[in-house]
């Protein structure tokens, strides 16, 4: 197991910030009049989640990183909800979600892992 010195080595840390870029290429290719749309939104909750580990994980306080850790999770279910409007309203393919959906699972799994470690 490596040191952990910052928020930058933790692993969640790392796939949100995977999941904010690949957000990032995605919206790259919506119409332009959804810049301050779908775009936007999507951008928003996909930089908030790791936004949000990087921030409880710097509090004082283990309550405080749980409530940061929750916030995070539930930028991970905006997220995935603003990406399968995106498909439904045809601003995308099923295909071009398939990754950033799994990985928005694993994130998950390890965001609620991690809130049951620190609250016991």
């Amino acid at each position: 197991m490596s040191d952990i010195n910052d928020f930058k080595d933790l692993r969640i840390w790392q796939k949100g910030m995977d999941i904010a870029e690949q957000c990032y290429f995605l919206t790259k290719l919506f119409p332009k009049d959804e810049l301050y749309g779908m775009v936007q939104q999507i951008r928003r909750s996909a930089a908030s989640i790791p936004a949000n580990i990087a921030e409880g994980y710097g509090r004082r306080y283990t309550a405080e990183y749980v409530r940061f850790l929750n916030i995070a999770q539930g930028s991970v279910n905006e997220l995935e909800t603003h990406l399968i409007l995106s498909r439904r309203v045809r601003l995308c393919e099923e295909k071009d979600l398939e990754m950033i959906v799994n990985l928005l699972k694993e994130e998950s799994r390890m965001i609620i892992s991690l809130i049951k470690k620190l609250e016991n």
